[in-house]
């Protein structure tokens, strides 16, 4: 696969997650566990929440230095055009007030996150902050990958909520399924996911 159409790759992943991330929110019942933990970081430091979401994806950097990990043009592309992509989608999406009709709208947004994860990862430009953190674990512990994004998920879930952020029945849900869906969608992009 050529470069350009390797990018093209990249940019359609980071789109979809994008679509993906903004119908979570949209769903309105809950927020991912970093969501949580950054909301948390703005309510104890008194940041905005998109501050307090740089914050995080800083740290998370930081914690790649003892994995190794090298950032990538996609590592960047991440962190800048996410959000973008969500507020670009957003006004679009269905609205529903019905109760089961939003959790089905958690869900598809959830399982389009995990497959443009592997998506982008696979275009080989980089991973996202948060992603190449668990990658990185993966490697360095040859743990399960689903594990290693639970156990990972749970906890910036726990500390967030200590601080004051908001937890929810989709925050859960996606905390125990993002592990599995991730490494599922990782093994059909052919990226290797074994142990060490």
């Amino acid at each position: 696969m050529n470069r350009l159409v390797r990018f093209a790759q990249l940019v359609a992943g980071l789109a979809i997650y994008g679509l993906g991330v903004g119908t979570m929110v949209d769903a309105k019942i809950g927020i991912s566990p970093w969501d949580v933990l950054a909301q948390g970081l703005s309510n104890q430091l008194h940041f905005s929440f998109g501050w307090a979401t740089a914050l995080v994806s800083v740290l998370v950097l930081l914690a790649w230095i003892p994995l190794r990990q090298k950032p990538g043009i996609g590592t960047l592309l991440n962190a800048v055009s996410i959000g973008a992509f969500a507020d670009l989608f957003m006004p679009y999406l269905p609205k529903f007030e019905a109760y089961p009709e939003n959790l089905a709208k958690f869900i598809a947004g959830m399982l389009l996150l995990a497959f443009a994860t592997g998506m982008y990862i696979s275009s080989r430009f980089g991973p996202g902050p948060r992603d190449g953190l668990v990658v990185g674990t993966q490697k360095a512990t040859g743990w399960p990958l689903w594990m290693v994004r639970t156990i990972i998920e749970g906890s910036a879930m726990a500390i967030g909520f200590l601080m004051g952020g908001q937890v929810r029945e989709g925050t859960v849900i996606f905390a125990l399924c993002i592990g599995i869906l991730m490494q599922t969608s990782m093994k059909a992009f052919k990226i290797k996911v074994s142990k060490k």
